[in-house]
């Protein structure tokens, strides 16, 4: 007998490539605002723009700051460090940014190739944390739309992973038991210790073999690996 009914698939980082979709925008918008006047390469913008945007994130995820200012700021603060202080600027950047990136269609390895196969005999639903206006793009211009019954955002539902609202929320919503669900994520605080925190088995997905000192249910590194774990 089948275990699993529904599985939940988080979207960023597990199944699109927002990594390499990121980077691809930033580095268009780089040449399109003629960044290199003020910084000594992509990279050197870059890697500021990654240390303010995650912790806006952390931010976000608990409430302290809203959606429009996450994503004014995660510009407006390297930028106005390299001397480029015009708000305007920083606006019309961070609102290339929203428009551009979720029209970029590269996926995490495997991934329709493993949702081919799980589609046959699982329900399929999304997970995210990620703003409403984009996600529902990502997924078309993916092509990954058609794979999924049900897609949960956190701005729709009014919490985020991990909190208990959210995972419940989604559950109910797919008219499910929780022993028939598993959660699939590459975020341990956000995935994996939310399905924890409300009883739910899940499969943590560390394609870049990042170390940490947990001991759980599963981990993977190649998504191709739930085919077996669900089968089990």
């Amino acid at each position: 007998m089948q275990k699993y009914k529904h599985l939940f698939f988080d979207l960023d980082h597990t199944l699109w490539d927002f990594e390499t979709n990121s980077i691809h925008t930033l580095k268009e918008l780089y040449e399109k605002y003629k960044l290199s006047d003020s910084f000594q390469g992509f990279d050197a913008f870059y890697k500021r723009y990654e240390a303010h945007n995650e912790e806006l994130w952390v931010q976000y995820r608990e409430g302290k700051i809203t959606k429009e200012l996450l994503n004014f700021n995660r510009f407006h603060t390297p930028l106005s460090e390299a001397g480029i202080s015009d708000d305007a600027i920083a606006q019309s950047f961070a609102h290339d940014y929203i428009t551009v990136s979720p029209t970029k269609t590269a996926l995490m390895p495997h991934a329709k190739e493993v949702l081919d196969q799980l589609k046959q005999r699982h329900t399929l639903h999304v997970i995210t944390n990620g703003f409403k206006e984009v996600q529902f793009i990502k997924l078309k211009n993916s092509h990954l739309h058609h794979y999924f019954s049900k897609v949960f955002i956190s701005e729709t539902i009014g919490a985020s992973k991990p909190k208990t609202a959210f995972f419940e929320y989604a559950v109910k919503s797919a008219n499910a038991r929780k022993k028939e669900c598993l959660i699939i994520g590459d975020n341990l605080e956000t995935d994996i210790d939310g399905a924890i925190n409300f009883g739910l088995d899940y499969i943590f997905f560390n394609p870049n073999k990042n170390e940490h000192k947990r001991q759980l249910m599963n981990e993977i590194t190649d998504l191709r690996q739930i085919i077996n774990i669900v089968k089990s």
